[in-house]
């Protein structure tokens, strides 16, 4: 049994960590830390909560020797230094992403975290969205052959940018390059487009990252300037074709206060995607690719067997460190256009 405490109580917590961890049979799931200033917009959330101890006190969380695994749900500014005290408290570690701002600061955290003999890792739990594992089923059955061309979309049509000032690499492209990394391991090359189109000069909200691996070239792009969407996932092998059908933002879903229910059922047809590959007559065939649903619980079932029996973390140091590399250097590239 571990026991579970967050540090946070956001959509993230609310909606895509405590639905998948109470649901184990294995996870206990005592506090929740927010801080004094935080109280009033969770307030109308917490009575939906009442097997919960809510408290601002980290003292208190860090002090209690029930406590096996803190989560790390903050702005992104507080997810190093939050992460370095949680594991000098001995509590092993799961961070939201992005991860930490910069490489080197994530090589101290799992330096750290080695140190202590804990594990640390990041929510990566967008390896396990429904779509993405359709994705790597149809890679994995070989009926397109060897991977020529990938793409992959995630857009908005905003025309005032990302939240006015964020950018859009580490707070989607975090998600899409790690997918990336998942998939394929680490590139041979890697080349980016960044651009700031409502607010030059401030944040990034337009990018595509190419990716090559050989003869293979994988492309991730997001930008606030797309009214007709692209599918989510255009892929292009020796002996086939696929597409995927494009995200369905949830930005724009009415609000509502209660304790979120995962939905555990597969996508509607409608949300299936559409493969065409050569038989071994050469003939083509058309298939259906079914989407499941998203299995986020996977990144608690594996961080478990990390913690309990030592086993690999899905979410290995070194992917991490690369990812927040190709970000940084990304970064680099949309200054560039100031």
């Amino acid at each position: 049994m571990i026991t579970v405490a967050y540090i946070g109580f956001g959509v993230s917590v609310r909606e895509y960590h405590i639905p998948y961890a109470e649901k184990m049979e294995n996870v206990r799931i005592k506090y929740v830390m927010r801080r004094e200033e935080d109280i009033p917009q969770f307030a109308e959330y917490e009575p939906y909560y009442k097997d919960i101890i809510f408290t601002t006190s980290l003292e208190e969380v860090l002090d209690d020797p029930e406590v096996d695994l803190v989560v790390i749900n903050t702005p992104d500014r507080f997810h190093v230094p939050y992460a370095k005290q949680v594991l000098n408290a001995g509590k092993h570690c799961l961070v939201e992403k992005p991860f930490a701002p910069t490489a080197q600061e994530a090589r101290e955290v799992f330096a750290l975290a080695k140190e202590k003999g804990l594990i640390c890792m990041p929510n990566q739990n967008r390896r396990f969205d429904a779509d993405f594992l359709a994705l790597k089923d149809v890679i994995a059955s070989g009926k397109i052959g060897d991977v020529v061309r990938l793409e992959g979309h995630f857009d908005y049509f905003r025309p005032n940018g990302w939240y006015d000032h964020l950018g859009t690499l580490y707070n989607l492209g975090v998600h899409t390059t790690d997918q990336i990394i998942s998939l394929f391991g680490m590139p041979d090359d890697v080349k980016c487009d960044v651009r700031s189109i409502a607010h030059p000069g401030v944040g990034d909200d337009y990018f595509d990252i190419d990716f090559y691996y050989g003869n293979s070239k994988v492309t991730i792009s997001t930008s606030m300037c797309v009214l007709i969407d692209y599918p989510r996932f255009t892929l292009h092998g020796t002996n086939g074709s696929m597409t995927l059908p494009p995200v369905i933002h949830n930005s724009g879903k009415k609000k509502v206060v209660g304790r979120h229910v995962v939905n555990q059922e597969p996508a509607p047809e409608e949300r299936w995607g559409t493969l065409v590959y050569k038989d071994a007559d050469g003939n083509n065939v058309t298939e259906k690719v079914p989407v499941d649903c998203a299995h986020y619980e996977r990144i608690y079932e594996n961080l478990i067997s990390a913690i309990e029996n030592g086993a690999e973390k899905v979410v290995k140091d070194e992917e991490v460190v690369r990812v927040l590399e190709i970000l940084e250097m990304a970064t680099e590239v949309a200054k560039s256009h100031a």
